[in-house]
């Protein structure tokens, strides 16, 4: 035996095993409570921690969802509805209880957000309407978006309302987002894709916006509808502009070809 091989048997391999306790545990998912202008009362579900962000309530979900009841007439009754990075589903459940006809909440195909999703659709089944078609889907911004379409049935023509709130951080996805746009909307006047973001990074607020002219390359006529200043920063520690890090920008986004 060599002299290598006996020192090899001299070491013992547990020193390179972790002790049990040597990684932090999951951080366990949180809940948030949240009551809707009409009474009902849903409770979400946070995951843990998420690299895709998905253990927040946005602002930008919020302040659709207050959109979408100021318009409800408008954005949801009747309506086929698909909202993109959707995490805890927080303006597709409202539209739901609100008279859309069938709504589908997707986010990245990450176990734990699809998951979640499936559970906070499971957790409103009493404020509901029963058996309503509501659809939870992984899918990548950018991919074939006939899995989506295909829950809407033959002739469906797309979905009337899109729902994108705080997604416009994630710069390098501005061209997957749109062509998952043109691919899903519907191609009616009256089809729209809601997209409210709060510049929480504000020294790249230039990228942030940068993705309406992508929009309007795309074909899109871009109106902004809401600018509302919330009462507090979502993250107190962070830097830059307190008043910009604390304001929702919503815009609506419409085919510029068939504008009336």
């Amino acid at each position: 035996m060599s002299s290598q091989e006996d020192n090899d048997d001299l070491i013992d391999s547990a020193i390179f095993v972790e002790p049990s306790d040597y990684y932090p545990p999951p951080k366990p998912a949180t809940f948030e409570s949240r009551k809707l202008p009409t009474g009902e009362t849903l409770q979400l579900r946070l995951v843990g921690h998420n690299p895709l962000w998905g253990h927040h309530l946005w602002n930008g979900a919020q302040v659709v969802t207050e959109y979408l009841h100021d318009h409800a007439r408008d954005l949801v009754m009747g309506r086929n509805v698909l909202e993109l990075g959707a995490g805890a589903g927080l303006p597709s459940l409202a539209a739901a209880i609100w008279g859309a006809e069938h709504v589908v909440l997707t986010d990245y195909p990450d176990e734990d957000l699809v998951d979640n999703m499936r559970i906070n659709v499971d957790a409103a089944k009493d404020v509901l309407p029963h058996r309503f078609p509501l659809v939870v889907q992984g899918y990548v911004w950018g991919a074939s978006a006939e899995p989506l379409l295909s829950d809407l049935g033959p002739g469906s023509g797309g979905f009337d309302t899109l729902i994108l709130a705080d997604l416009l951080f994630n710069h390098s996805q501005h061209a997957a987002l749109t062509s998952t746009i043109r691919a899903t909307l519907k191609r009616s006047e009256s089809a729209k894709a809601l997209v409210f973001f709060t510049p929480y990074t504000p020294w790249k607020y230039d990228k942030d916006i940068a993705f309406f002219d992508l929009a309007r390359d795309a074909g899109f006529r871009v109106t902004q509808v809401v600018k509302r200043v919330m009462d507090k920063l979502m993250f107190k520690d962070d830097r830059g502009d307190e008043l910009l890090r604390r304001t929702v920008f919503g815009y609506e986004l419409t085919w510029a070809d068939l504008d009336r």
